[in-house]
């Protein structure tokens, strides 16, 4: 595929892996170099911590090659930590995630559109991409997602329905479906997801549940489901008069392109409405 992500050196396919910030990660990613990853993701659900910030620095002393991401963030202050550490990216998204309930049971977390704008914006002056992670709903929130800073987005519930994506089928009142489970739900920590969301299990063993499990409808191949998202997010960078992604950020951040809040009334406008019922296929 000539738009694929490849190696330089081999011209194999771009391969990252995802870690923790606990003393024993430290030989998983010795272990990941040595096989020739070429980006570790940190993987936490508040990155702003010395845990995290001790992990990046040691990564990149002791992987120097090796482009490291930091995350989850959702404000300049907590990404300017990440970046005084040596961070190459940065994700961005915290408790917007359709499985995931941190803003209801922590009250932590920020408005996604808010905290990719303003996090871009402060990450690009160090030249810092960022990945808008969680909330992606549909072709319209990636494009949102990449006019207001993004570098690309990071997709869970979207993809988790298609035939690639883990788990078995099943049938629910004639619908097909398939399982899907947030790293937060009691499901995934019994599982080892728990180290995502708690550093220091010494001093309690009650799990405190930020997340859901449930089910996704069956969404096809990504054969199919690919290049519709790709069509779809072309089609709306071509009704706002961008030809490119580095040209939505060229009018983003000169004022030309704009954003305005939209009433409980303008957002039920800008759905189906009006019908007695309908049929919703996305192609």
């Amino acid at each position: 595929n000539p738009r694929a992500s490849k190696d330089p050196r081999n011209k194999q396919l771009l391969v990252g892996a995802a870690i923790g910030t606990r003393p024993d990660d430290r030989k998983r990613a010795q272990l990941l170099a040595e096989a020739g990853v070429n980006v570790i993701v940190v993987d936490s659900s508040q990155g702003d911590s010395i845990y995290q910030i001790d992990m990046i620095k040691h990564l990149k002393a002791a992987h120097p090659n090796v482009d490291v991401i930091g995350g989850n963030v959702v404000t300049p202050s907590q990404a300017h930590h990440l970046i005084d550490a040596g961070v190459d990216g940065l994700r961005v998204g915290m408790g917007i995630g359709s499985i995931c309930t941190t803003q209801e049971v922590c009250a932590v977390g920020r408005a996604q559109a808010s905290a990719v704008y303003h996090v871009a914006k402060y990450a690009r002056k160090f030249g810092v991409p960022i990945t808008a992670d969680g909330g992606i709903k549909s072709t319209g929130h990636i494009t949102k997602a990449l006019c207001l800073g993004a570098g690309c987005v990071m997709m869970g519930g979207m993809l988790a329905g298609t035939d690639e994506a883990p788990g078995e089928y099943f049938y629910q009142d004639g619908v097909r479906l398939k399982r899907y489970r947030g790293m937060g739900s009691i499901e995934a920590m019994n599982a080892g997801g728990e180290k995502r969301y708690v550093w220091d299990t010494a001093g309690s063993h009650v799990k405190v549940a930020q997340g859901v499990s449930g089910a996704v409808t069956d969404k096809g191949t990504l054969r199919r489901y690919i290049p519709y998202l790709m069509q779809g997010v072309r089609h709306g960078l071509q009704d706002a008069g961008i030809s490119s992604v580095e040209e939505s950020r060229e009018k983003l951040y000169s004022g030309q392109l704009r954003f305005e809040i939209r009433s409980p009334a303008a957002q039920r406008e800008g759905g189906v409405h009006g019908l007695h019922s309908y049929q919703k296929r996305l192609y």
